[in-house]
């Protein structure tokens, strides 16, 4: 097959709003397994929701967006189901900004040659496709942004912003959740954000510009989120996969006593990851186990071991449907961190 046969069907997002999961869902936490433990974390979640002290700390890890979960994160953020994101790169800047840029995913075969893609320049990620030609202008574009702002120290948070700004000014290509998240002032912080098309673009912007040019600093990531937890009354995680986001927004209550504040663990937690707590490794390790480092309230946690693309709409769908989000009121977290914008300069 050639590129273009290849680069065809694309692929679709879920819509939560189409498909009303309350009674399916309900069923399934009366089974037993991982049907159970979804159906608890789908109403610990509508706690969260329900709870007019809890900001809510949507964690996602894994390729989520280009397997068609863009949509569902959109609707939490336009909805009011969160009120922060820590994500990894690839979610935010490879598959959301790249979207917004008018580009697409499509649908691949994981055993096509790998080989054949390489040399029609195409990238696989399981059984989906992306055009490397379109990634690398994604690539650029970061560049491009990184040498119209001023030369400084950024946090993930506040680069996301100004690729918000970009996308406002040129105009995008459909639903973007880092123009969604910057229109409703829900902050998102990547703390790994040279792990993405971002650093390729970043590092071009640096080595074009070893004199003046701007950096992510992943401490002043942590220092903001910190504050998010301590402008917090009580804090719920929803974490949809494990490794990084996971972690960073767990160690935002050791941040905060190390810094001399008295505040509680994470009220609410739940985790859908397929990973196995069994090697020691963290995208598996077990809620529970997080309280014995007291980040997590052991009272309400719940693991769900399953993949994302099957979880995760149930228990998003499930709290869209029971409604309890028309409640609630915004945190609009952002407003923290609201300062004058950075200055633009002339390239």
């Amino acid at each position: 097959m050639n590129r273009e046969e290849l680069l065809q069907q694309t692929v679709q997002a879920i819509d939560i709003k189409a498909f009303d999961v309350v009674g399916l869902v309900e069923a399934m936490g009366k089974t037993a397994f991982q049907g159970r433990n979804l159906g608890r974390a789908a109403k610990i979640y509508d706690a969260m929701l329900q709870d007019k002290e809890c900001t809510i700390i949507l964690c996602l890890a894994g390729s989520l967006f280009s397997a068609g979960l863009k949509g569902i994160v959109h609707d939490l953020i336009t909805h009011n189901m969160v009120d922060a994101i820590v994500s990894t790169g690839a979610n935010i800047v490879d598959q959301d900004f790249f979207e917004a840029l008018g580009y697409r995913h499509y649908v691949g075969d994981p055993f096509a040659d790998d080989e054949v893609l390489r040399q029609q320049r195409i990238d696989r990620i399981y059984d989906t496709y992306i055009d490397e030609d379109q990634l690398r202008v994604c690539d650029m574009t970061i560049a491009e942004i990184a040498e119209n702002l001023e030369k400084r120290p950024y946090s993930s948070r506040e680069f996301i912003e100004q690729m918000a700004v970009y996308l406002e000014r040129r105009g995008n290509y459909g639903q973007s959740v880092v123009q969604a998240a910057y229109q409703h002032q829900v902050p998102i912080f990547v703390p790994a954000f040279s792990d993405c098309s971002a650093g390729f673009g970043l590092v071009h912007h640096q080595w074009n510009s070893p004199e003046s040019h701007l950096s992510i600093d992943s401490v002043r990531d942590f220092r903001e989120l910190t504050q998010c937890k301590l402008a917090s009354n009580y804090t719920g995680l929803v974490m949809i996969g494990g490794g990084v986001p996971k972690n960073f927004a767990q160690d935002t209550v050791v941040a905060a006593e190390m810094l001399g504040f008295d505040t509680s663990m994470h009220k609410y937690t739940i985790q859908v990851t397929v990973a196995d707590e069994r090697d020691g490794a963290l995208s598996g390790s077990t809620l529970k186990e997080a309280h014995s480092w007291g980040k997590v309230d052991k009272a309400t946690e719940q693991m769900v071991f399953s993949e994302a693309t099957v979880a995760f709409p149930l228990i998003a769908g499930y709290a869209y449907h029971k409604g309890n989000w028309r409640e609630r009121q915004p945190h609009h977290l952002a407003e923290l961190f609201t300062k004058p914008q950075p200055k633009v300069v002339t390239v």
